[in-house]
């Protein structure tokens, strides 16, 4: 049974259509307000982790339909209690939202500051805990104030909110964990370590810290270039004619919030599909998945990410 047979609703209304599905997820094609109305009573207290960058308020108009100001803050608010209501009673909302600057100034908005408020808010969640993404390969942005007049510097991150429902929603950093460092490895092939009362009064004990615990628990901070996870990708589209997504999720970014807040065959949902990286990562670590992604030229270049990671190609619906 494919994950289109467990979620449909019935025939699909035109503004919606199932463009392909694999062995455990669907791409939808339309736009997340129309699939909700049709899915979002059968999908209601059934998605672990909701996992989406809405488009970012930018000031220029692009493909994927950025919203601006007043109307950007309206719309996600509206939206925020209809992907709430999606969640599993433990489950999990992340947000991906960057950085805007002022049109025409060297100064940054807190539009996105208000977007967060206006999820959280909407949705009437939880904030879990505040994740900073930074990509060092970015390019330097915004240019006139960054390589024209070189009055600022790069803007090379976007910040994740995690949010929930639950105040202890499910959750395990042992998912996660990343290689100990040399100093650490050091450590524990010595097995003794320089305990006793530091100067601020805290007391090491004599084994605290030659436990092997698999590795050593992650900060919230990253640094993830979003250059190699992307090449594949970006030569399907080239190989295939298409237009590759402009502002495309990170790879490392979607397969560590998925290891670390779902277990295999829970379902994530991505409502801004763009180039499916999260549903690509999803089905790599055996969790089912939908994604919606109303323009055709974006969900034909997803399928790239399938065949990079897949041998079986995902299946086009006529």
């Amino acid at each position: 049974m494919t994950a289109l047979d467990r979620h449909s609703a019935g025939a699909m209304a035109p503004e919606v259509s199932v463009a392909y599905e694999t062995e455990l997820g669907a791409v939808f094609r339309g736009k997340v307000e129309d699939f909700l109305d049709l899915q979002g009573k059968k999908l209601k207290g059934k998605v672990q982790l909701v996992f989406f960058s809405p488009p970012f308020p930018l000031k220029r108009k692009k493909k994927y339909g950025n919203k601006d100001g007043d109307e950007y803050l309206a719309w996600l608010q509206k939206l925020a209690p209809r992907l709430a209501d999606l969640l599993t009673e433990d489950g999990s909302l992340v947000v991906e939202i960057g950085n805007a600057w002022d049109p025409g100034k060297p100064t940054m908005s807190l539009l996105p500051l208000q977007s967060l408020m206006a999820i959280a808010e909407g949705g009437d969640l939880n904030i879990c805990q505040q994740f900073v993404c930074n990509n060092p390969a970015r390019l330097p942005t915004p240019a006139q104030w960054v390589n024209i007049e070189r009055i600022r510097v790069k803007d090379s991150y976007t910040h994740l909110w995690w949010m929930s429902k639950s105040e202890r929603p499910k959750a395990s950093n042992r998912n996660v964990l990343q290689d100990y460092s040399p100093s650490m490895q050091a450590l524990l092939k010595r097995g003794h370590y320089n305990h006793g009362t530091r100067d601020s009064g805290y007391d090491i004990g004599e084994t605290s810290f030659l436990t092997n615990n698999g590795g050593a628990i992650p900060s919230n901070v990253f640094n993830f270039s979003n250059t190699v996870a992307n090449d594949a990708y970006r030569r399907y589209c080239r190989e295939h004619g298409l237009k590759p997504h402009p502002a495309p999720m990170q790879a490392k970014l979607a397969d560590w919030f998925i290891r670390f807040l779902t277990d295999k065959d829970d379902l994530v949902f991505d409502p801004f599909g763009g180039s499916n990286t999260t549903g690509a990562m999803a089905e790599q670590l055996g969790r089912r998945w939908l994604a919606v992604e109303p323009l055709a030229d974006y969900i034909a270049g997803s399928k790239g990410r399938f065949e990079q990671f897949h041998s079986r190609p995902p299946i086009t619906r006529r």
